[in-house]
């Protein structure tokens, strides 16, 4: 029979293999998933992980797709080596594309394209302000953090349905929820000709180098990963948990609301009820695909944007439905956690 034995420790190859192998599992319960819908299996994985790598353009795309999430997942990695658990990113994103929108909304065809960074730095302060009650609550009422960060993203939800449905709605959008278009000098500009790649791609690879320093080369990012994994040696090297505390949060929050002003103005170019497409919570798979490391992340999240390509195409192709992402994101998610179990413990075939 096969059995679990524990390791004398953690094994290190297996920290980095086990998002490998759960890759391979995800794609072999993906083809059969595909097969008992009576689609071709390989015509269904070609969707997810051959389209969104075929041409120019589609990689085009697909870096797009992996900007909000390499950004939410970067603050998402930093609050959770500090062992705070914010689930409610997906709201930050909203508060951002929201503070962000409102700004666009105010400019004209006459307005300096300057006028970007304010939007951006607005979408920052939106999300910012989102996780601070976060903070507030835990740091003031030792509200938990998780119940509280999920809670507020159907509030922010509903905050931006009351925009776009009332003060902010398009009166000559034929009736539909929806805000009117943003003037041209608040759009992003294009990277590449012909495609919708924007300056928001180049702008999370340097977030990416960032909180990697911030982490990896400061005291700051130490004392912050010292309290996520030893509290009581943290408490009494006298570093302050509730200074991490809000300071991840802050963190976590303004780069989700960054990645909200940038897809806003970016491929949304106006604010709709479906503003994200559930980029906050897939950022925590992505986050710990990643191994809550900002290279990984990069890596991880490019994987979940072929993810939302192939779900797309496969529902436009194969007549295969919408959930077939979140079919795709919970098999790697549950198929990790399950090949983490490796890392502590060895298989071992005994009579």
């Amino acid at each position: 029979m096969l059995r679990l034995e524990p390791r004398g420790e953690a094994s290190r190859v297996m920290v980095w293999l086990s998002p490998l192998i759960a890759l391979g599992v995800t794609v072999a319960f993906g083809a059969a998933i595909f097969a008992a819908m009576g689609k071709s299996p390989m015509a269904g994985l070609a969707m997810f992980f051959w389209e969104p790598l075929r041409s120019a353009y589609n990689l085009s795309e697909l870096a797009l797709k992996a900007t909000p999430l390499i950004l939410i997942g970067l603050g998402l990695a930093a609050c959770y080596r500090s062992n705070v658990w914010n689930i409610g990113a997906e709201g930050q994103y909203v508060l951002g594309a929201i503070f962000g929108g409102g700004i666009a909304l105010l400019a004209g065809d006459s307005t300096p394209h300057v006028v970007v960074l304010p939007i951006l730095l607005a979408g920052v302060v939106g999300g910012m302000l989102w996780a601070a009650l976060v903070a507030l609550l835990r740091d003031r009422f030792n509200a938990n953090e998780i119940l509280v960060s999920l809670m507020l993203v159907y509030v922010a939800q509903y905050l931006l349905d009351y925009l776009v449905y009332g003060p902010w709605k398009d009166p000559e959008g034929y009736n539909f929820p929806q805000t009117r278009m943003f003037a041209d000098p608040t759009l992003l500009g294009h990277l590449v000709a012909g495609t919708r790649l924007n300056w928001g791609f180049p702008l999370a690879l340097l977030a990416v180098a960032l909180v990697w320093v911030f982490l990896f080369r400061s005291v700051a990012g130490f004392r912050l990963q010292v309290g996520g994994l030893a509290p009581g040696a943290a408490r009494y090297a006298g570093y302050s948990s509730r200074k991490a505390l809000w300071t991840v949060l802050l963190l976590s929050g303004g780069l989700s609301g960054l990645a909200g002003a940038l897809d806003a103005i970016g491929p949304l170019q106006q604010l709709t009820p479906q503003v994200s497409q559930g980029y906050g919570f897939a950022a925590i798979i992505v986050a710990f695909v990643g191994r809550l490391n900002p290279i990984g992340i990069v890596l991880s999240g490019t994987l979940m944007a072929m993810f939302y390509i192939g779900g797309e195409l496969a529902q436009s192709r194969l007549g295969l439905p919408d959930a077939m992402t979140g079919v795709f994101q919970g098999l790697l998610l549950f198929s990790l956690l399950a090949c983490d179990t490796l890392i502590d413990n060895r298989i071992r075939w005994k009579r």
